[in-house]
């Protein structure tokens, strides 16, 4: 868990630096099994994977993918202040492919 204003750093780490990141955060294959087992419907991640870089990435793809979660990687959150928010996520849909760009836009619980 973070502290508030924590993610907002870990974003802008990650985001505004001229070179590649390996020590970004990222789900644990623990976190990944209780996401699958809770049925979480969706996880975002405000880097380029839910899977570390020195760890079993593809095992954290292979588990939230095959329960069903719906993986958004590549958010950048560093200007998002705290709080509660609906996510609207509208992929391109491209043949053939197993992922896609794709528009993410915040809106504030009121």
């Amino acid at each position: 868990m973070t502290e508030p204003g924590e993610a907002a750093w870990i974003s802008t780490r990650c985001w505004q630096v001229d070179s590649f990141v390996e020590d970004f955060v990222y789900i644990s294959e623990q976190a990944a099994d209780y996401q699958a087992e809770t049925r979480v419907r969706t996880v975002g991640v405000d880097y380029l994977s839910v899977g570390g870089y020195h760890a079993d990435g593809a095992k954290i793809h292979r588990i939230l993918l095959t329960a069903g979660i719906w993986i958004i990687e590549g958010l950048d959150l560093s200007a998002v202040r705290a709080g509660r928010y609906d996510m609207i996520c509208l992929p391109v849909k491209l043949h053939g492919s197993d992922g896609a760009p794709a528009r993410a836009v915040l809106r504030p619980i009121t």
